[in-house]
Order: C-alpha cells, then structure tokens, then sequence
C-alpha cells in the first residue's frame, strides 16, 4: 500500500473526490470504469488511468462539475508548458484556495499584523495572486498590491509602507539589490524579514541553497522560502522554517510520486509529481500528471511535521533538451547564468533545425560581449553542460523588454520556438 494513503480519513476524501466527477465531470464518466469506481480500495485506485496535460487542454470544459451560473473565478494556467487551460472555481473553491494559503504563511512563521508586498501580478486570469491575495485576508495581515516589474516602484513602497514579508520571482530580487545599490538603499535596514519565493527554484537537489539563492543572499540578509505550486492543483508546497522542501497540505491534495513504470519512488528519491485534488467543486483532477520532476520527503521533517514533502523540480518532462546529443534540462542552464553577478538579464531559446534537432541560444546583454566574464561562462557550459551554445548579444533595455513582457505573469527566461 501507498505510503500516502495512510489513514481512513485520507482515503475517505479521495473517494468521494473520485466519486464527485464520477458523477458530475463528462470527462471522468467517459475516463474511468464505473465497475472499479464503484468499489474502489487503494489497490483499484492504482488502476485508474491517469489524467494528462493533453486531456486537460483537448476536453477543458468537459472537465467543469458545475453549471456556469456557479463559476465565481475564471483563472488559466500560464502557458509555459503549453497551451494554456481554463481552471474554473467556485465561491467554496475560493474558501479552499485562501485556506491553502493562509497554512502555507504559517508554515514560514507569517502571523496576523504581518504585512506582505506582492511583487506577482494579481490580474489576467493569474490564481497564485489572487490566492496570495486571499490567504494573506483568512491571515488577518496586510497586502500592499505592487505587481511585478518596476524596481523604483517596489523600493517606494518598502521604505514608506514598510512590509515584513515580500512575494516574488526569486530573479527579481537581484535587480531590486542592483536597484538598491545604485540609489544608495541599505537593503539590511528595511523592515523586510523574509521572501516567499514563486516561480524558480532556489534549492539545489540536495536542499541546499543554490546559486540564484547564494547571489542574493551574498547581499540581501533575508530569509527565502521556495515553494511549488500550479494552477491545475490549486494548492502549494510550501517550505517550513527548517527548509528541507516544501509541506504537503494533506487536506487538500492527494499526492503521488512516481516512476516510470507508475510506482511509488522510495523516500528520497525522485519522480513525477502527480496529484489528484481534495474538495474541489469546479474542476477537481484526478491522477493528474503534472510532467514535473521532484524528489519525495516521507521522513518526519526537523520541524516536527509529518508531511510528506517535495523537493525543487529537476526538471519538466516536456522541457527535456536534447542537443549535441546531450540531455538537458533548463534549471541546469540558469545556474550557470544565475551565478554570474555580472550578467543581470538573460533568455534561452530552444528551436528545432531543419533535421529536427534542438538548438539552443542564449540571449545576453551586448555590455558583456567582449568581457572576460564571456570566456569563463563558455568554459561553465563546457564543464557543467558539456556542449556550448549558441550566443546573440542585445542592448539591455530590449532583452530585458523580452523577459519582463508586460503581458506576462512571470519571466519569460525560456522559451520553445
């Protein structure tokens, strides 16, 4: 039996889960066989065929549980990894997404009178901000709604406002120390204690702090928490103050880690992140395959808590590059750059040649060029990647144009042409 499926009570909430869409989701009546629902133990909840991105995005409406009049949020998922999808929620949907939140605040030691400055854009259609919005409210805190970009903007707002914690892209924060530095700002001064961090790792796959982590940390003397979090399971892994990877709400997802034959991957080991929703009404999942790779924690963690935990994502099975007959994956690429003080902005680009291979490019500013940071980071991709790239240098203000677009909810440092 499944180590996650460990209690009546965890079991009882992923079979009513599974009968819910059973009976309300036009995809599940089709997807699942009514003999094994009807009858399910844990052994035949391992025979129920997975949910895929692919199914998500091809049947998206057929996958509501509830008529449109009762749809409260439209919210979508970004689109990174594909084509984006409609997650459709309900007022109670709501009440369970603040709830995720507010327990994910409290496991970094955020309390009421806190107050936070989310640095995430709040709008098009984006759930993290608007869950951070509503778990920082079921919190009794404060939010100071900034969004992203605009380093002159968020800096006002810190020394006026005087936020305890702030919410933002890992890789923001070094162009908020640049910014700093140059207006003269004592960054260690400011009321800001701690950075829940979304979007990009900032552990190694050993827990350890990586290099984006160690950079702003070599100037910022503030606490990070990473998190992993999507759209599709409307729930986050959070880390605890003892960061050895982020808590599983068990109330709200039902969580497997598996093989590539479908197993369970031992404690410590790592793969595929795949989750079915508890207590969702508008588009619960079930067996959904998210394609992310991570490391699974059952031990109890140093905190006291007995959560199962995941670490940062390896990789993302459909982002695996194949070049010069190399397998890469892209957090691979980021830590070569993200370790360079010198380079303050960065795209790759990932494109198939005429004979279908991937190729790829990195986009740098033209200030670096000639510099001798150049020669040390071909020699990087030569030891750690062991192929080196092809490199195109643009004026700043336009790359930086291309990985801060305003239409976009996050950097856009990778894109698949």
């Amino acid at each position: 039996m499944s180590e996650i499926i460990k209690t009546t009570a965890v079991f009882q909430q992923l079979a009513e889960s599974i009968q819910y869409v059973s009976k309300h989701s036009p995809f599940y009546q089709t997807h699942f066989s009514k003999e094994t629902v009807k009858e399910l133990t844990p052994e035949r909840f391992r025979t129920l065929p997975f949910t895929s991105k692919e199914d998500l995005s091809l049947n998206n409406t057929d996958f509501l549980c509830v008529p449109t009049n009762q749809i409260a949020e439209y919210v979508t998922t970004s689109g990174t990894s594909g084509k984006p999808v409609t997650i459709y929620l309900t007022k109670n949907d709501l009440i369970r997404l603040g709830k995720n939140e507010k327990e994910s605040f409290e496991l970094t030691g955020a309390k009421a009178g806190d107050v936070f400055q989310l640095m995430t854009t709040i709008d098009k259609q984006f759930m993290a901000g608007l869950a951070y919005y509503l778990g920082v409210q079921e919190l009794n805190a404060g939010m100071i709604r900034i969004g992203p970009g605009v380093p002159a903007l968020q800096w006002n707002s810190i020394l006026e406002n005087k936020p305890t914690i702030l919410i933002a892209v890992p890789s923001f924060l070094v162009n908020l120390i640049d910014y700093a530095k140059q207006n003269n700002i004592d960054i260690n001064q400011t009321s800001v204690r701690s950075v829940i961090c979304i979007g990009e790792p900032i552990r190694e796959d050993d827990l350890s702090e990586n290099v984006l982590a160690k950079r702003i940390h070599a100037d910022w003397n503030v606490e990070l928490f990473s998190t992993y979090a999507s759209t599709e399971m409307g729930a986050a892994f959070t880390e605890c103050t003892a960061h050895q990877g982020g808590h599983l709400n068990e109330g709200l997802i039902y969580l497997e880690v598996l093989d590539d034959d479908g197993k369970d991957v031992p404690n410590g080991e790592k793969g595929e992140i795949v989750i079915s929703t508890l207590g969702t009404e508008g588009t619960p999942l079930i067996r959904y395959k998210t394609g992310d790779v991570a490391r699974v924690y059952r031990d109890a963690c140093p905190c006291g808590r007995t959560s199962p935990r995941v670490g940062p994502i390896i990789g993302r099975k459909n982002q695996m590059i194949k070049f010069k007959g190399t397998t890469i994956f892209p957090p691979s690429i980021y830590e070569i750059f993200d370790s360079r003080s010198e380079v303050s902005c960065y795209k790759i680009e990932v494109s198939k040649d005429y004979l279908g291979h991937d190729t790829i490019t990195i986009l740098l500013e033209n200030r670096i060029e000639h510099s001798p940071v150049m020669t040390q980071i071909i020699e990087d991709c030569k030891a750690k990647l062991r192929v080196v790239p092809h490199f195109v240098f643009l004026e700043s203000d336009y790359l930086r144009s291309q990985v801060f677009k305003n239409h976009m909810r996050k950097p856009e440092k990778i894109i698949f042409k």
